[in-house]
């Protein structure tokens, strides 16, 4: 039985995790549950005993010193709620963030763990950020997928279901999990440059958190990611015109994309930045009023006629590796 004593009551709570390792190329996931838990002041409230899950050997605790007094962390999984507050426009919502490592072993027993925390915190959805490395160029939108293995959840929140087949990444059983344990669960996948794969990737854990906005229907405090993200694609592009070969790799890999994204550059991927576009330009005005969408079943804000869409940061690719 686990006990969380201390923790209250929460509002329609929604589990958000990340971990490193094969999941996370760029450290993009993990960045995004960290800045997360950074805006919102998350207050840590569990940990998963490291003994059961980590080979010490493989990912390594670090000795620190605290006042002079040496200190041992360990590599382990570690759990913190967030009050969210709302967003001004509806009911607040809180957040259980799940952190750590990809467990060295044992990997049911480290899902049915955090299942049992999910149970006791009332969950109504779980939802697991991943990266994977892709053929994709660092000048435009990060693809960001999102997939579940339940058909109803498909339909109803517009994901892919999952059809892959192959090797898998704890971000995969997690899921596979909470489908079997009737918890509803989504994935989000990243797509980051290979040949820019060294972390941070600030620019794809903008766009995770930008899609994690949009599914939960959340407004999320970016901070200082946008300048960051900025910041790292003119870093990106400095270094790639030092180099001929990769310049012209880059500019492969952009013609590839545009031609590929040529059909969808209208439609539900510009709705989706402009829905954004309008919840971010004045969060305090408004009447707060929603519209929703019955094709699709998500809630848009009500328009104005004065208001007038912008360009498309990310669109929604597979992942290619990893489901």
């Amino acid at each position: 039985m686990i006990e969380l004593e201390g923790v209250p009551e929460l509002i329609d709570p929604v589990m958000i995790c990340a971990f490193e390792g094969w999941n996370d190329a760029g450290d993009a996931a993990s960045s995004a549950v960290a800045h997360l838990e950074r805006e919102w002041k998350g207050e840590v409230f569990g940990a998963l005993d490291a003994e059961d899950y980590y080979d010490f050997q493989v990912n390594r605790p670090t000795v620190w010193l605290d006042g002079g007094v040496r200190k041992v962390t360990w590599p382990t999984t570690r759990l913190s709620v967030v009050r969210t507050g709302g967003d001004g426009k509806g009911a607040p919502r809180d957040l259980v963030l799940v952190r750590g490592i990809e467990p060295s072993m044992r990997w049911r027993s480290f899902c049915n763990e955090i299942l049992g925390f999910a149970h006791e915190l009332g969950v109504e959805l779980v939802v697991v950020l991943g990266s994977l490395l892709g053929d994709t160029p660092h000048t435009r939108p990060v693809p960001v997928s999102g997939v579940t293995s339940d058909p109803d959840l498909a339909r109803t929140m517009d994901l892919e279901e999952s059809r892959y087949e192959g090797p898998t990444g704890i971000v995969g059983i997690l899921q596979e999990a909470c489908t079997h344990a009737g918890v509803p669960a989504v994935s989000l996948w990243a797509a980051v440059p290979h040949y820019v794969s060294q972390p941070p990737n600030p620019k794809a854990t903008l766009a995770l958190l930008n899609r994690l906005e949009d599914l939960i229907d959340l407004r999320i405090p970016l901070g200082e990611l946008p300048e960051d993200a900025r910041a790292w694609q003119l870093g990106v592009d400095q270094l790639a015109a030092e180099d001929s070969e990769v310049a012209e790799y880059v500019q492969s890999l952009e013609e590839a994309r545009d031609t590929a994204d040529l059909p969808e550059a209208s439609g539900e991927a510009i709705a989706r930045e402009f829905e954004r576009y309008l919840r971010r330009r004045d969060p305090q005005s408004g009447d707060g009023s929603y519209l929703r969408d019955t094709t699709s079943g998500r809630t848009r804000p009500q328009r104005s006629p004065k208001d007038e869409g912008t360009v498309p940061e990310e669109e929604t690719e597979s992942p290619e590796d990893e489901a």
